[in-house]
């Protein structure tokens, strides 16, 4: 029982890791938007 309850927390600790890098990423992916210049389309 105790090693399910670790595998358990393990899994739940790395779900939460991988949340917070996508939403670090997205919130990346959104300045880098935000600030760079809208690319023109001169054809």
């Amino acid at each position: 029982m105790k090693k399910v309850l670790i595998i358990l927390a393990l899994l739940a600790l790395g779900a939460f890791v991988a949340k917070k890098i996508k939403d670090a990423n997205d919130e990346r992916d959104l300045w880098h938007e935000a600030t760079t210049a809208p690319e023109t389309d001169l054809s």
